[in-house]
């Protein structure tokens, strides 16, 4: 709880991943990915509760190892790979609903992102709170800049992505910044519906981008693997 705001964090985990098979279940350096997330979360001085959205049993019981909680399983049809993760999010809020247990907002913290900190978390959770604002998502400055992508035309020659000379030095780029993944949050109400698009949340969190890392392939595990190595404490 923050300034009498309540908080619940969900935790969506699916058994189904496709780059990674059991992704979230894969065991890097003694430790379930999940749990890296759960345990940021445990951290965190204000969320009121953890619950991991799944419809997979054995991810359930690794989670709950893990010191999050398991209320229900997720229905099947909202773990495909067609589904969105907003559906499962209002699932999750209204079954809690049905369990007496009511919230004044929800935080999305993706497993995938294993590097997003506990102090991240309460930052995020202070920022949105103080500046009464209904949603909110974590960015980090892009590392490949927009000003140099193209796409290819079916002529086979290159069109720039953005109507900006690119004939300018790298200090003068603009500055942007990409949706990282690492946490959402938004506001239990009216406008909290099937049709919120979580990636179109509007207050910004700035998220270093040595904290962004997003576990999609093989070659993101082994990246996760050599940076625990070195930052051993």
């Amino acid at each position: 709880m923050y300034k009498g705001r309540t908080f619940l964090a969900i935790i969506p985990a699916r058994g189904g991943s496709k780059g990674i098979p059991r992704k979230n279940i894969t065991i890097i350096n003694g430790k379930p990915l999940i749990q890296y997330t759960i345990d940021e979360a445990k951290n965190s001085k204000y969320l009121d509760r953890i619950i991991v959205s799944t419809e997979d049993k054995e991810i359930a019981e690794v989670a709950k190892k893990c010191g999050a909680e398991v209320p229900f399983l997720r229905p099947k049809e909202l773990a495909t790979d067609n589904a969105k993760t907003i559906d499962a999010l209002i699932h999750a809020v209204k079954e809690l609903e049905k369990r007496g247990s009511k919230y004044c907002y929800v935080v999305l913290l993706q497993p995938t992102q294993p590097l997003r900190k506990s102090w991240h978390i309460d930052e995020a959770i202070k920022k949105i709170v103080e500046t009464n604002e209904e949603s909110l998502v974590s960015v980090s400055e892009v590392k490949e800049h927009p000003i140099l992508m193209r796409t290819i035309g079916e002529d086979g020659k290159v069109k720039n992505l953005m109507e900006i000379s690119s004939t300018v030095r790298r200090q003068d780029f603009p500055t942007f910044y990409k949706v990282n993944g690492a946490i959402y949050i938004n506001k239990i109400n009216e406008n909290f519906t099937n049709n919120t698009s979580l990636n179109d949340n509007k207050l910004a969190y700035l998220i270093d981008k040595k904290y962004d890392l997003d576990i999609d392939e093989a070659v993101d595990l082994e990246f996760f693997k050599l940076f625990l190595r070195l930052n051993k404490s």
